[in-house]
């Protein structure tokens, strides 16, 4: 059941190729600050790290944990869940991830209206749905967009 949730969400996000391309603004995004650049060489395994490391990595997660009780068990039964994964669909979710992160907010908005709508189908319902959002065109995208709009956010 889990890792079919995580292939309609991967599923959704590859629906939205031509969806990006739909809604993409018309000026080039701003480049994102340069970050300083650390290879994998520089930094130790994690038993190396010091404990200043260590925090830096730590606190986000904690800061999450400690203010978001209601999302604790969700957030621990997705470790549990990406533990199990076999490293290919690591990657194929961490690629996914990072579509989403680099997607505008009308381009999250569509993949979430996707992914709501997909999710729970059968493989073959995935598979037509996939099979005739590649023949719509541009117009009829954004008409099925509106008739299927995302759920709203919870905060």
């Amino acid at each position: 059941m889990q890792s079919r949730r995580l292939l309609s969400c991967l599923l959704a996000l590859a629906l939205l190729a031509p969806v990006a391309a739909i809604s993409a603004p018309a000026t080039p995004a701003a480049p994102k600050p340069a970050a300083t650049k650390t290879r994998p060489a520089d930094l130790p395994a994690w038993e190396q790290l010091s404990p200043e490391q260590r925090e830096l990595l730590i606190a986000p997660l904690r800061e999450r944990w400690n203010s978001s009780p209601q999302e604790r068990v969700r957030m621990y039964e997705h470790a549990q869940r990406w533990k199990t994964l076999p490293p290919d669909e690591r990657e194929r979710a961490r690629r996914g991830m990072r579509r989403f992160e680099d997607m505008t907010p009308a381009q999250r908005e569509h993949a979430r209206a996707i992914f709501h709508y997909t999710r729970d189908l059968p493989a073959e319902q995935r598979q037509a749905f996939r099979e005739r959002w590649s023949k719509m065109t541009p117009e009829q995208r954004q008409q099925w967009l509106r008739e299927h709009p995302a759920p709203a956010k919870k905060d």
